[in-house]
């Protein structure tokens, strides 16, 4: 939705067209739109006032909102709905005066946009070690939130380990991992067993990219995270009978065909693609962009 988002304004837009942090953690995408205009900015300062800034998938704090109104900037938000909904957990239990508690890496985007949903009221840990380390007032009133696109298993332990030592712990009414985040760490958990290596196609900034790799070291199976085809060394590959290929979620189809086509030219590949889910969920287009007249544009998966 993101990506399709930024394509529209660009056809739409004049440029420079501005986009606040990278639209998605993938280098591909993210070159791909800078070579035809976009400028990715981290600050809204060198936006010239008036102009037009797309926000990123991951979201950002009510004060980046505040301050493009205030510059009569056109705003443009493709957070993802399950972001929106972790920051709207987020203001909920602050405002029930509940000590929150983020999983989740500091730093990344999605959860700096988070943490400015209650500043200096939202604890970010990343493991159950950092847990003795929490201020709490009460407690008997402590929530938990989680960014997106963490790893199932490791967010678990953590929950687990703050339940423990707070019994009343609440969370939200559904779990925050993102659905495609899930999906894809089910489906290379169920083929690792088959598989003597695992090649993740992603960037580095990609969180959950970065958790496929984890997960296939946590079950004993080599792995690698690359964003092109030259980043494979073919030595990786000696003593080999099957590998493993997935993506992260925000990378494109044609990469995927391009490793799969580079490694075709050098093995005798049988390939065999395994399908455990569909993804069905469907997202809407940010409101500003839904005067096109093809409805077929007005909603992407």
């Amino acid at each position: 939705m993101a990506v399709a988002s930024l394509e529209q304004s660009l056809s739409s837009r004049a440029t420079p067209l501005y986009a606040y942090h990278h639209i998605v953690h993938n280098s591909r995408v993210v070159e791909s739109f800078q070579r035809r205009g976009v400028v990715f900015v981290d600050s809204l300062d060198p936006i010239p006032e008036g102009s037009t800034v797309v926000l990123s998938a991951h979201g950002v704090a009510p004060h980046v909102l505040h301050k493009a109104l205030s510059r009569n900037l056109e705003i443009i938000d493709t957070t993802c709905p399950l972001v929106t909904k972790v920051h709207l957990e987020a203001r909920r239990f602050a405002s029930e005066a509940y000590s929150v508690v983020l999983i989740g890496h500091r730093g990344h985007d999605e959860v700096v946009g988070i943490e400015g949903e209650a500043p200096g009221l939202i604890q970010t840990i990343e493991s159950p070690n950092e847990i003795d380390r929490l201020v709490i007032p009460d407690p008997d009133r402590v929530a938990v939130l989680t960014q997106t696109t963490l790893s199932i298993d490791e967010t678990s332990a953590v929950i687990e380990a703050l339940r423990s030592r707070f019994p009343k712990l609440r969370l939200p009414p559904k779990e925050d991992i993102c659905y495609a985040t899930q999906n894809r760490q089910e489906a290379l958990r169920a083929i690792l067993k088959e598989c003597q290596i695992a090649i993740v196609l992603g960037s580095a900034s990609s969180s959950n990219s970065q958790r496929l790799r984890e997960l296939a070291e946590k079950v004993g199976v080599r792995s690698a995270l690359v964003d092109q085809a030259s980043q494979i060394d073919l030595t990786w590959f000696l003593g080999v009978r099957s590998a493993a290929l997935t993506a992260g979620a925000s990378v494109p189809e044609d990469l995927v065909e391009e490793i799969l086509h580079w490694l075709g030219e050098r093995f005798a590949l049988k390939i065999e693609e395994k399908v455990f889910k569909r993804e069905t969920v469907n997202f809407l287009l940010p409101v500003s962009l839904l005067s096109s007249s093809d409805p077929a544009a007005r909603r992407i998966a």
